[in-house]
C-alpha cells in the first residue's frame, strides 16, 4: 500500500503464518473480528485471491502455481457461498440460469439434464422447481441465500467455503439456513470452511474452530473443547461478548478495549498484546508459537499455562 515512484510503500500481511487442515466431511469454523483476515484466508484457499507465498493443497494437489486449465478442472470440486445473497446473484439472469451456469461452464450434461439438475437442486435447498423461472429480486434474503447454496452445489463439490453466509439474514432465517447446511453436510459428506462472527452458530455447526486475530491463529480446538476450556484471552473475550441464555448467570468478563491495530504496523511480539488484560513485558518481545496443549487443542500465548480462563 502507498507505493509510488518515491516510496516503496508498506506491506500488509492479511494472513501470516497460518496453517491448518480440513478433513473430508469436517466443518471447520473460522472466527475473529472484522479485519482479522478470515475472508482473505478463505478466498486464498480457493485461489480467488492469489497467495503471495506458501502452499495450498487440495486432496494432495498443490494449487499454488497451478495453471488456469488445471485450476478450472479442480473448480468443480470446491465452491463458495458468499455473504451477500443479493450482490452475488446476477439480477439479469433467472435462477435457473444462475444455478445452471456452472453446469454449462464445466460441460456437464445435456440441456435437458441441466434443467432436471436445477430443479432437483432447488428442491434440495427447500425451493419449488418453478423458482427456476424467476429472478433474484423476486425472492426474500433467505430464499436468495438458498439459491446461492444451490448454485454452489450444482457441480457436486467436495469442499465449500461459506463466507459468513447468514450474517445478512434475520435471526429466524439464519436458523433455517444453518439447519439446511447441517443437513446438506450430512447428506453429501461435504467439507466446509465456515467463516462467521456468531459463536452460537459456530458451536452448533462446526466440529473444530480456528480463532484468528490480525492475520494469525490465536487458538484452535474442537468446538466442545474451545467453548468449555478456552486457553487464549482473545478467545475468552469473544465468548464473553456473546449473549448468555441464563439472565441470572454471573461471571467475570474479559472486555476488549480499543480497536484492532493497523495491519500496516502491527504490534511487536504477540499481536494481541495491546488489547490483552494479561499482557506482560515479555509479550512485546516474543512471537508466541501455536503450540499443542492437549489433544488437538493449540494456543499461541506464552501465558496460557498459568492463566485459568474457564472460571
Amino acid at each position: 500500500v502507498g507505493k509510488s515512484t518515491f516510496s516503496a510503500g508498506a506491506t500488509v500481511k492479511a494472513v501470516d503464518g497460518v496453517s491448518f487442515e480440513v478433513a473430508r466431511g469436517e466443518v471447520v469454523g473460522l472466527v475473529g473480528e472484522s479485519g482479522s483476515g478470515k475472508t482473505t484466508l478463505g478466498r486464498s484457499v480457493l485461489r480467488l485471491v492469489e497467495p503471495t507465498d506458501g502452499s495450498v493443497q487440495f486432496d494432495g494437489a498443490e494449487k499454488v502455481g497451478m495453471s488456469a486449465r488445471e485450476l478450472k478442472a479442480l473448480r468443480s470440486r470446491m465452491q463458495i457461498i458468499f455473504q451477500d445473497p443479493y450482490a452475488s446473484l446476477n439480477p439479469r439472469m433467472s435462477v435457473g440460469q444462475i444455478i445452471g451456469e456452472a453446469l454449462l461452464l464445466h460441460h456437464i450434461g445435456t440441456r435437458k439434464d441441466r434443467g432436471e439438475r436445477v430443479g432437483d437442486l432447488l428442491e434440495k435447498v427447500g425451493l419449488p422447481r418453478s423458482a427456476a423461472e424467476r429472478f433474484p429480486h423476486e425472492f426474500s434474503g433467505g430464499q436468495r441465500q438458498r439459491v446461492g447454496i444451490a448454485r454452489a452445489l450444482a457441480v457436486n463439490p467436495q469442499f465449500i467455503v461459506a463466507d459468513e453466509p447468514v450474517s445478512a439474514l434475520d435471526v429466524s432465517i439464519q436458523a433455517q439456513i444453518i439447519n439446511l447446511l447441517q443437513d446438506l453436510r450430512q447428506d453429501l459428506n461435504l467439507s466446509i470452511l465456515f467463516i462467521g462472527h456468531d459463536l452460537s452458530v459456530i458451536e452448533f455447526l462446526c466440529d473444530r474452530v480456528i480463532v484468528m486475530y490480525l492475520g494469525k491463529i490465536m487458538e484452535t480446538a474442537t468446538a466442545a473443547d474451545l467453548y468449555a476450556r478456552p486457553r487464549h484471552p482473545y478467545t475468552r473475550a469473544l465468548l464473553d461478548a456473546a449473549p448468555i441464555t441464563n439472565p441470572r448467570a454471573r461471571r467475570e468478563r474479559i472486555t476488549l478495549k480499543g480497536d484492532l491495530p493497523s495491519p500496516i504496523n502491527p504490534p511487536s511480539g504477540c499481536v494481541f498484546r495491546t488489547r490483552c488484560p494479561f499482557a506482560i513485558d515479555a509479550c512485546a518481545k516474543v512471537i508466541p508459537p501455536l503450540e499443542t496443549v492437549e489433544n488437538r487443542h493449540q494456543v499461541a500465548c506464552i501465558r496460557s499455562a498459568e492463566l485459568n480462563l474457564t472460571e
